[in-house]
């Protein structure tokens, strides 16, 4: 029987891109309750994450932009849920 594996929608922004390579590399994850990117705080996926940008940045973009799109994101997400309970972190 033929198989077929579904696609993940498409990536429409650059920002997206660049969570979506964060998240691959394990630089952050999504608050499982309520859905914000938080931190990992993991230097090795970060460090992932910068060489898949500088490696393979989206057709057009100059690899210099594709690591400061995903330094940018990163630097914007916290370590924390900002809807969780103080006592959870």
């Amino acid at each position: 029987m033929l198989m077929t594996k579904e696609r993940p929608a498409p990536i429409r922004t650059l920002r997206g891109w660049a969570i979506s390579v964060q998240q691959e590399a394990g630089a952050i994850r999504e608050c499982e309750e309520h859905g914000w990117m938080k931190d990992r705080a993991d230097p090795h996926a970060r460090q992932r994450a910068l060489d898949v940008a500088r490696n393979d940045p989206p057709v057009g973009l100059p690899p210099e932009q594709a690591v400061f799109e995903v330094c940018d994101v990163l630097a914007s997400i916290g370590e924390t849920c900002p809807e969780c309970p103080e006592d959870n972190f």
